[in-house]
């Protein structure tokens, strides 16, 4: 019941927040947020779901040829989505879910896309779960952008204090683990590009697998 209530906060918050939601996450994307997006999604490929599409900030980027469905707790970010999909004439199909309960089959989509999402979901490690359970096997891959916790004391001692505020006022964390989270969900780590606190992560989903982990790591500044 606990999981539940904090995500009803949660999706009060960002219905709260969607009107503006473009307006305090531009000097983000300014500083170099989109290049991430666009690099990443540059990588998507046939059927896509992107949970949390909030106001559609990566419809432009997907490549031509991808068939995608976006889906989002927030009925007003839904409604920004789908007026944005209008103005670049990108067909995509939105519905209201939580990535912690998907209304999809095991294995049906190519790609899974998540950017800045795990930020703000009550239970991440069940959340990627998800995302591991609804794309296919062995060659699906899942890309996410996520910001975690700093590597350093003092900057990650910050982030824990200022959490709480954060969730309460704007509905996320400063200090999530999503690196550690994808592999306890049980996903295996294919790639990850790290630069500050950012993360670019390509994963696939192991589901009744056994394998020897490999993983591509790229350090690109702190």
């Amino acid at each position: 019941m606990t999981g539940a209530v904090d995500q009803a906060a949660v999706t009060r918050r960002y219905e709260r927040l969607a009107p503006v939601y473009d307006i305090y996450n531009g000097p983000m994307e300014w500083l170099g947020l989109r290049e991430k997006r666009r690099r990443l999604l540059s990588r998507a490929a046939g059927r896509v779901l992107e949970a949390g599409v909030g106001t559609g900030r990566n419809l432009e980027h997907y490549p031509p040829g991808t068939s995608l469905v976006g889906v989002d707790v927030s009925r007003r970010m839904l409604r920004l989505a789908s007026d944005r999909a209008a103005r670049l004439g990108r067909a995509v199909t939105l519905d209201r879910a939580d990535v912690q309960r998907l209304p999809f089959r095991d294995g049906v989509f190519d790609t899974v896309v998540a950017t800045c999402l795990f930020c703000s979901v009550p239970d991440p490690v069940h959340g990627l779960a998800e995302l591991g359970r609804v794309v296919k096997e062995p060659d699906g891959r899942l890309l996410l952008l996520e910001h975690v916790r700093p590597r350093s004391r003092l900057l990650g001692g910050l982030a824990d204090l200022l959490s709480p505020l954060t969730r309460r006022l704007l509905g996320f964390n400063l200090d999530r683990g999503t690196e550690d989270n994808v592999l306890a969900a049980g996903l295996e780590v294919l790639d990850v590009r790290r630069r500050g606190i950012w993360r670019e992560i390509v994963a696939r989903p192991t589901r009744g697998e056994t394998h020897t982990p490999g993983l591509t790591s790229r350090e690109s500044g702190r």
